[in-house]
This record gives structure tokens, sequence and C-alpha cells, in this order.
């Protein structure tokens, strides 16, 4: 943790500057946090405890440069002052040392292995994390954690990070119409999250499921009526079967009790006919 010798009176975000003006080498250093940041506001969107900025300084003495991060993630800090926002991430107004730290290498080497190492180890930042996609031997995410006051490189990818809740790693996708390999936050099972993007698919995905489930129950409940709507007429034209051999029947007994009338007027006994 870094040791604190600070002036009494210091100034505040407002008055400090909120850029090092210096420009990015490779829309990488802006795609691959703004990515990480996308995917955090649709994951933690009930939470406000909590800012992951990108290319801002991180000012740690009034007199000194401020340390400026591709992206970092900073826990249990207001995620929002008012709508102006943050100018710049002070340490002594903040008391919170960020959590996490990024920063994407590109054609430029900006001494990611070095200098920025020691500062954000002196600093105490739990996470550093490293990527470049030029590496050929090595691993392209490098995370280190703090032990024991020193970086300790972490094995594996995705990489399971407790104190934050996700885990961290890369693997290719599509992001911006660019498929490449890109950074992702993962749940402690090691399954990706999905980007924003990803998330508006699925959910239009399952509503044109939806819709096809509800077209197909009312195709269903209109055969059902239909059957059941000739089921009645059978059931009616039965109905008026059974009546017509009804009366057919009476009709037929009325002409037996007309003949025996008949038979019995001239003397002859219906019953007893051989």
């Amino acid at each position: 943790m870094l040791e604190y010798n600070l002036p009494k009176y210091l100034p505040s975000a407002e008055e400090l500057p909120d850029s090092d003006e210096t420009p990015v080498d490779n829309e990488l250093q802006e795609l691959i946090p703004g990515l990480l940041k996308a995917i955090l506001l649709m994951l933690w969107s009930e939470r406000m405890d909590w800012l992951f900025a990108i290319d801002m300084g991180i000012y740690y003495h009034p007199d000194k440069p401020p340390i400026v991060p591709d992206g970092f993630l900073s826990l249990e800090v207001e995620r929002f002052y008012d709508e102006e926002l943050r100018p710049s991430y002070v340490l002594w107004d903040e008391n919170v040392v960020p959590i996490f730290v990024l920063e994407v290498i590109s054609q430029n080497y900006r001494k990611e292995y070095t200098t920025k190492l020691d500062e954000y180890e002196a600093l105490g930042v739990l996470y550093y994390v490293i990527y470049s996609s030029r590496r050929r031997r090595k691993p392209h995410l490098e995370v280190h954690k703090l032990v024991d006051g020193k970086y300790e490189l972490q094995e594996g990818n995705p990489i399971w990070l407790p104190e934050i809740g996700l885990g961290i790693g890369c693997e290719r996708g599509n992001y911006c119409g660019v498929t490449r390999e890109w950074m992702y936050w993962y749940d402690e099972q090691g399954q990706r999250y999905l980007t924003p993007a990803e998330q508006v698919k699925q959910e239009t995905q399952r509503a044109q499921q939806e819709t096809q489930r509800a077209q197909q129950e009312a195709q269903r409940a209109q055969q059902e009526s239909l059957r059941a709507q000739q089921e009645a007429q059978h059931a009616q034209q039965e109905s008026l079967r059974a009546q017509q051999e009804s009366l057919r029947a009476d009709v037929a007994e009325q002409r037996v009790q007309q003949l025996a009338q008949q038979l019995r007027a001239l003397g002859i006994d219906p019953d007893n006919l051989s």
C-alpha cells in the first residue's frame, strides 16, 4: 500500500487535469476496456458502488503526474458524483485504491512490464492485468495479483478474481463488427458473460421464439376449436339420425296397430296367426 506524505491543503478532482493528453496508440486501448465496461454496465446495472474508468488519471500526489491506465475498476465508491461525472480519480478524495488495473499493449511499449508494474505495486492495486495480442510464445493475458506487497503472476484463462466476484479472460468473439480475440468477464464456473449486443440478440431470439410458440398455441387452439365444432356437428347428426330412427319406429308401430285393428274387424285374431 502506498504510504502517503501529502501536503495539508490538497486540490480537488475538478482542479486537476483530467488527462495526460497522450493519444492512444491503437483502437484496442479504447475498445477492450470499453467492452469490459459495457458488460459491467449490464451485469451490475442495479449496483451503485463501483466505477470502471477508461483512460482516466489516478492522482496519488498533487505535485506528481497521474498514472493513466487504459482501464481500472474501483469498488465501494460512488458510481456517480453528479451529472458532470468524474474528471479524474483522486485518491485523497476517494480513499479507495483501484482493485483492478488494465493495460493494453500496442505497437509502442510503454513500460507495462517494468515501471508501471512497480507503480501499481507501490500503489497497492490488487490485480494488475496486462493484455498483448502480439505475443507469440507467452500468453496474451497476464494477471498479476498483489501478495504480501509483491505481484505474483496467476495462471489460467479465464482467471477467477474472488475479491471482485468475476473472472477475467480472453477468447475469440465479435465486438463492434470486428471478429478477433477480446477480453471478457466470466462467472466462477468459467462461463463467459454476454456482451450487450449478444444479450440483445439473445433477447430478440427469445422474443421471436415466444412469438412463434404463441402462434403455434393459437393454431393448436384453433384446430382444437375446429375439432370440437366437428365433434358437435357429428353429435348433432347422430342425434338427428336417432330421432329419425325413433320416428320411423313409431310409424311402423302405428301401421302394425292399424293392421291388427283391420284383421280384428274381419274376425281374425292377429295374435294367433300361423
